[in-house]
């Protein structure tokens, strides 16, 4: 198929398809795959499955999606095999919407039910709308009601996904309080039985949310209630993080017109390491560092690398230089407060010059690209 990123559904196809023929564990009502089943989907295995595909027996390996989280994976698959919800929160760029969508397809066998929290989000992009055509010509009817994803995953007993679930306006996001315990949604315009859908085994709902939004729309104590919390922190082990990004760059730059540049071991080091040590406010040495207020997050790494790679593509010898990573920089780590923009030159003096002076690996010409940080230096 062509386009630009694949559900993970599609995109995996082939392991969910293996996964479901060697399935032998017990699974809840109305899963797809079972609990041990769909860890392995979203952690891996070391060893490929047999499985039948497109009719030809194929050794299907069982790649590994998400780095880290190895033990809030099991229990993120407990909670939704209970009759609570689960609540992934965390800061911007720590893998909550990657984790959820992994999740749904696995359990659902589809990850596209899924609502996107905002200010404008109204109670009828959750539960249903009308065809209005249909409504004013025949009134309130099952023909005229249009689904959306809460009641498509009631009525089909599927994982719903609710990004940014703090976004959304109060009022909205209580439109889940009665499809959460009573598991049940009610449409008062049908009659009868049409007016009521109970939810079918297999629903509930994966909610995420950023802790750097907390207190636009903070949830009810109410609604609170009906979902387990799992903080998903940003990774700590700078092999797992390296890992992650040279995989998420390659996977990125494939869809590039042309042969995209790859980051090369060194060059990725430093930039996963610049990330690691801006993100937690010291370097790997112990050396306090002010940490910027952008999300230093292993997505944008990964965005810094992207850009890296294709400007080597397209504007440089097809090769990325330290001097590509500094010249990315500024765009993730001083989108908007100068403060930060600071926080980066200081980086470079207190991080990158002692290693540029000890001639370690590139960090001397990262230190010499300091000039692209915007701050008229040369």
């Amino acid at each position: 198929m062509d386009a630009i990123r694949l559900p993970a559904e599609l995109r995996w196809a082939d392991e969910l398809a293996a996964l479901r023929q060697g399935d032998t564990h017990p699974r809840p009502a109305g899963w797809a795959l079972s609990p041990r089943a769909v860890e392995r989907f979203v952690i891996g295995s070391d060893a490929p499955l047999a499985a039948t595909i497109d009719g030809e027996l194929r050794q299907v390996p069982i790649t590994r999606k998400l780095y880290g989280q190895d033990t809030l994976v099991q229990r993120a698959i407990v909670t939704l095999a209970s009759d609570r919800a689960l609540l992934l929160i965390g800061e911007p760029g720590t893998a909550k919407s990657w984790l959820s969508e992994l999740l749904a397809a696995a359990i659902s066998g589809g990850s596209l039910l899924a609502i996107q929290g905002s200010a404008g989000l109204t109670e009828d992009q959750i539960r249903y709308t009308w065809n209005y055509a249909l409504l004013l010509a025949q009134g309130p009817s099952p023909a005229a009601l249009v689904p959306a994803p809460l009641y498509e995953g009631m009525r089909l007993g599927r994982i719903v996904r609710f990004e940014e679930i703090t976004r959304a306006p109060h009022e909205v996001q209580d439109t889940l309080l009665q499809a959460l315990s009573d598991k049940v949604l009610l449409v008062p315009e049908l009659a009868g039985d049409d007016g009521v859908v109970l939810a079918r085994p297999g629903f509930n709902l994966i909610g995420t949310a950023n802790t750097r939004d907390r207190g636009v729309n903070e949830m009810s104590a109410a609604l609170k209630r009906r979902f387990h919390f799992e903080t998903v922190a940003p990774l700590d082990d700078l092999e797992q993080e390296m890992a992650v990004v040279r995989a998420q760059v390659a996977d990125r730059a494939a869809g590039t017109p042309a042969e995209c540049a790859a980051l090369d071991d060194e060059v990725l080091e430093l930039l996963v390491t610049t990330f690691h040590e801006l993100r937690s406010g010291r370097t790997i040495d112990g050396v306090p560092l002010e940490r910027p207020t952008a999300a230093m997050s292993t997505a944008e790494a990964v965005s810094v690398g992207l850009h890296s790679a294709l400007f080597a593509t397209y504007f440089g010898a097809g090769r990325v230089e330290p001097e590509h990573v500094a010249m990315q920089l500024p765009g993730t780590a001083a989108k908007a407060e100068e403060g930060d923009r600071k926080c980066l030159r200081d980086y470079f003096d207190i991080a990158v010059k002692p290693r540029a002076a000890r001639e370690i690996g590139l960090w001397k010409a990262y230190f010499a690209a300091r000039c692209h940080l915007g701050d008229g230096r040369t």
